[in-house]
């Protein structure tokens, strides 16, 4: 029974998954829009969306914490510099995970995960 066993395994061993969340979370920091298949971005706001809670106090605790959690330090500078200040005064909700068709080899769900006031940054501009 699988009893007290949150979260997708996504046909990977835990190191695998682990490093592959790293990587999405760096990549999504940095581009602030990525495209994956629906599972892994449902399951890439459980890693994120903490993140960016911690980014909105700007401590050294805080900033190790989500060194230790992305391993990658353009990712955290960026984290704490521009997305901790933006999501300051919301509680939660941080990104949006938008349905994207269906890809054409395998018709794998596809979806994209992008920052919720991204939108409205476009439409000031």
């Amino acid at each position: 029974m699988r009893h007290g066993k949150s979260g997708r395994r996504l046909n990977r061993n835990s190191s695998h998954r682990i490093a592959m969340f790293r990587n999405m979370s760096a990549s999504l920091i940095e581009h602030e829009l990525i495209q994956t298949t629906l599972p892994k971005a449902k399951e890439l706001r459980r890693v994120l969306e903490p993140l960016i809670t911690l980014a909105k106090e700007d401590t050294l605790a805080h900033r190790r914490t989500a060194f230790n959690r992305l391993r990658n330090i353009e990712a955290v500078s960026k984290l704490f510099a521009e997305l901790g200040p933006r999501f300051k005064a919301r509680p939660g909700g941080y990104v949006r995970v938008l349905k994207a068709g269906f890809r054409k080899d395998d018709a794998a769900p596809m979806a994209i995960i992008e920052f919720v006031d991204k939108a409205e940054e476009k439409a000031a501009a």
